[in-house]
C-alpha cells in the first residue's frame, strides 16, 4: 500500500516544488529525476501486486476524510468566484448546486456509512497505472523542450511555465488517486481534481478563446459530476454503500443499481468527451501541445472510460447499458466521419481520439468478457499510439510553423526522422498488424455476438471512415520534395528522447500484445466475470499477429543501405523545368506543383456531423433517464 500513497503524494510533492522554482536548470533537473522516479514506481506497483491479482486495503483517516471536503469545497468557491468573474454563470450555477449537495451528503449521511476498503490494486488498476506513470511522465519530460519554445514564441507574455508543470504533475496525482479509489467519495474528489487541471490548462494562454474552451470544459464535466454526486447520494441514501466493489458485487447478484450506474456512466461518458459532450475535447486543442497529448493520450479521457470499464458487469441490455453503447457508437461513427473533413492535424488526432473513445465506450456498455477484452486492449494502445501523433505534431508546428497536413509536403526532406516516427504512429492506429486494428477487429467481433445490428453497422461504416483520414495524411508522409532543407537539428534532445522512446514503445507492445493478453487483460477479466467467453483471436493467432509484425520492422533493418538507388527526375504531369518543382502545363504556363488531399466537406462537413451525432445521442440520453426517473417517481 505504501507504493500507492507514494505515487499519490510524490507527484504532488513535485507539482508544488515546481510551481515555487524559476530557474530552467532547476526545474529541468526536477522534471527529469521526478519522471524517473514516478515511472520506476509505477513499474514497481505492477510487479509488487501482479502475482497477486487484486488487493483491497482499508486505509482509512478522519483527517484525510476532512482535508478532501475542505479541498472541495474551496474548489467549489473558486469555480463559482471564476464563473462570476467572466460572466461564465453556467459553472456557477454548478458549482452551487453541486457543491453543498455534496457536502450535506458528506458531513451527514456520508459521515456514517463505514467503507471497509477506500483503496485497491487489481490488473485494470495495474493497466492504468502504468500507463499514467510512463506515458504521462513522457509527456512531462518531452514539455522541458517544448514549453522553452512556447515561451520563446511568445516571450510578450509572462513566463508561465512553474505553473504548467505545477498543473501537470498534480494532474499525474490525480490520476494515480482516480484508479486506485475503491471509496466513491475518494473516487469523487480526484475526478474534481483532474477537472480544475484541464480547466487550467486549456485556458493557460488566457486568451479570449482559451478562456472560452476552458469554461466549455468545465461546464461539461461538472455536468457529468453532478451525475456523479446524484449516483453517490442515492447509493448512501437506498443502498448504505460507498465503495466500487460493493456496486458490482449488488449488480452481479441481481440487486437494481441501474439508476446510479446510469448516472456514474453518464459522469464517464462526459469526461471521455462522448457526444453531445464532445466539443470540450476539441476545444482543448488551443492548449500547449503537451496539454492535447496528456488530455487526449493518458490522463483526463481515460478516466472516463476506466470508469465505465470498471463498470462493464453490471451494463449490458439494460437501460444503462443501452443508453452507453449506443452513445458511444454513435460518437465512433460521427466523430469518425467529422475528421474525413479536417486538415487541421491536431483536430484530426482530436476527432480520431473521441471516435476511438466512443468504440471504448460502446464495448463497455456491451458488458461481455469479449468486449470488455477490446475496450482494455484499445485502451493500451491508444494511449501510446495517440501520445506520440500528438507530440509528433507539436515538434512539426514549432519547426515548420503549421500543425496543417497541407503543410507537411516533404517532411521526410526537412524532418526525416520525424516523418519517420509520424508514420509509425499513424501506421499504428489503423494498419495491420498492428495493436489497434487487432483489437478493433475484436470489438467488432464482440458486436456481433451481441446481436446488436446497428452498433455493427456503426464500427464498419466508422472503421472504412478512418482510411480516409490516416492515408491522405499518410500519403503527405511519404511524399519526397525536391530541395527541401533539413532542419531536425532545431529540436530539442528532450523532445527526441521521448519521441523515441513512444516510437519503440508503439512496437514493442504490439510485438508482447498476446503476453499482455494472456497474463493481464485475461486474467482481469476471469476475476469480474462468472464464465468465461472465447476471444475473437485465439493465442495462436495473437502471435501469428506478432510475428507478422516483427516482419514488418526486421525486413527493412536487413536490407538497409544493401540496394541501390537512382535518382530520377520527378514527372509532373509536363514539361518539367529542371528544379523539381515547377513545369510547363498544357496551356504552355509555369506552374508550381502542389499535392492537395480531397477533404471531401461537402458530404462531412464537420457542423453536420457534429449536429446529427449531439441530436442522436442527446435523444438517447433524455429518453433513458425519463425512463429511469419515471420509475423511480
Amino acid at each position: 500500500m505504501s507504493t500507492i500513497i507514494f505515487l499519490i503524494l510524490f507527484p504532488f510533492a513535485v507539482a508544488l516544488a515546481l510551481l515555487v522554482l524559476k530557474t530552467d536548470a532547476a526545474r529541468d533537473m526536477i522534471v527529469k529525476v521526478a519522471s524517473i522516479v514516478i515511472a520506476a514506481a509505477s513499474v514497481y506497483l505492477a510487479v509488487q501486486y501482479f502475482g497477486s491479482g487484486g488487493e483491497y486495503f482499508d486505509f482509512e483517516s478522519e483527517t484525510i476524510t476532512y482535508l478532501m471536503i475542505g479541498i472541495e469545497t474551496l474548489l467549489g468557491v473558486m469555480i463559482f468566484y471564476l464563473g462570476i468573474k467572466y460572466k461564465k454563470y453556467v459553472a456557477s450555477i454548478l458549482a452551487a448546486i453541486q457543491t453543498p449537495v455534496m457536502l450535506f451528503f458528506e458531513l451527514g449521511i456520508g459521515h456514517s456509512i463505514h467503507a471497509a476498503n477506500n483503496l485497491y490494486v487489481d490488473r485494470l488498476s495495474i493497466v492504468m497505472v502504468l500507463i499514467i506513470g510512463i506515458i504521462g511522465t513522457l509527456i512531462c519530460w518531452y514539455s522541458i523542450g517544448y514549453m522553452k519554445d512556447f515561451h520563446h514564441h511568445h516571450h510578450e507574455e509572462p513566463d508561465r511555465r512553474p505553473r504548467f508543470f505545477f498543473l501537470l504533475f498534480l494532474f499525474l496525482s490525480a490520476m494515480f488517486g482516480i484508479v486506485v479509489s475503491n471509496n466513491l467519495l475518494w473516487l469523487y474528489f480526484f475526478w474534481e481534481i483532474t477537472t480544475v487541471c484541464s480547466f487550467f490548462l486549456i485556458g493557460f494562454t488566457k486568451t479570449p478563446e482559451a478562456i472560452k474552451n476552458s469554461f466549455r470544459a468545465l461546464v461539461f464535466n461538472m455536468l457529468g459530476a453532478l451525475g456523479f454526486t446524484l449516483a453517490i447520494v442515492i447509493l448512501g441514501k437506498y443502498y448504505g454503500i460507498m465503495e466500487l466493489n460493493q456496486l458490482l458485487a449488488m449488480g452481479a447478484m441481481g440487486v437494481s443499481v441501474v439508476l446510479p450506474v446510469a448516472l456514474l456512466a453518464f459522469a464517464g461518458i462526459t469526461k471521455a468527451a462522448q457526444m453531445p459532450f464532445n466539443s470540450w475535447l476539441l476545444g482543448a486543442m488551443v492548449a500547449p501541445t503537451p496539454t492535447s497529448a496528456l488530455l487526449h493520450s493518458s490522463t483526463m479521457v481515460k478516466a472516463g472510460v476506466f470508469l465505465i470499464v470498471k463498470l462493464s458487469p453490471v451494463l449490458g441490455w439494460n437501460l444503462a447499458g443501452v443508453m452507453v453503447m449506443l452513445v458511444g457508437g454513435i460518437t465512433f461513427l460521427m466523430a469518425s466521419f467529422a475528421a474525413i473533413s479536417q486538415s487541421n492535424a491536431k483536430r484530426v488526432l482530436a476527432y480520431s481520439t473521441v471516435a476511438n473513445l466512443g468504440l471504448i465506450v460502446a464495448c463497455g456498455g456491451i458488458g461481455t468478457y469479449a468486449a470488455v477484452w477490446a475496450a482494455i486492449m484499445l485502451i493500451i494502445f491508444h494511449a501510446v499510439t495517440k501520445s506520440l501523433l500528438f507530440l509528433c505534431v507539436g515538434t512539426a508546428e514549432h519547426n515548420i510553423g503549421s500543425r496543417d497536413i497541407e503543410d507537411m509536403d516533404g517532411l521526410f526532406g526537412r524532418m526525416p526522422k520525424l516523418a519517420t516516427f509520424m508514420i509509425v504512429g499513424i501506421a499504428g492506429m489503423f494498419l495491420a498488424p498492428f495493436g489497434m486494428l487487432i483489437s478493433k477487429w475484436a470489438a467488432m467481433k464482440a458486436f456481433i455476438d451481441s446481436g446488436n445490428v446497428l452498433l455493427v453497422m456503426m464500427i464498419i461504416f466508422g472503421s472504412a471512415a478512418t482510411l480516409f483520414y490516416w492515408t491522405k495524411w499518410l500519403g503527405k508522409m511519404v511524399a519526397i520534395m525536391a530541395k527541401q532543407e533539413n532542419i531536425q537539428q532545431n529540436v530539442h534532445k528532450e523532445e527526441w528522447l521521448v519521441l523515441t522512446s513512444l516510437t519503440v514503445l508503439t512496437v514493442v507492445i504490439c510485438l508482447v500484445f498476446p503476453v499482455m493478453s494472456s497474463f493481464l487483460v485475461v486474467p482481469y477479466l476471469e476475476t469480474i466475470y462468472s464464465s468465461v467467453a472465447t476471444l475473437a483471436l485465439s493465442s495462436g493467432n495473437m502471435y501469428i499477429m506478432s510475428a507478422m509484425l516483427a516482419l514488418v520492422v526486421l525486413l527493412p533493418l536487413l536490407f538497409y543501405g544493401k540496394t541501390s538507388k537512382r535518382i530520377v527526375p520527378i514527372y509532373l504531369a509536363g514539361a518539367n523545368l529542371g528544379d523539381d518543382l515547377t513545369f510547363r502545363g498544357s496551356m504552355d504556363k509555369e506552374v508550381s506543383v502542389s499535392l492537395k488531399n480531397w477533404y471531401m466537406d461537402d458530404y462531412f462537413a464537420e457542423k453536420r456531423m457534429n449536429l446529427i451525432g449531439v441530436i442522436a445521442t442527446v435523444v438517447v440520453l433524455v429518453t433513458v433517464f425519463s425512463i429511469l426517473l419515471g420509475g423511480v417517481l
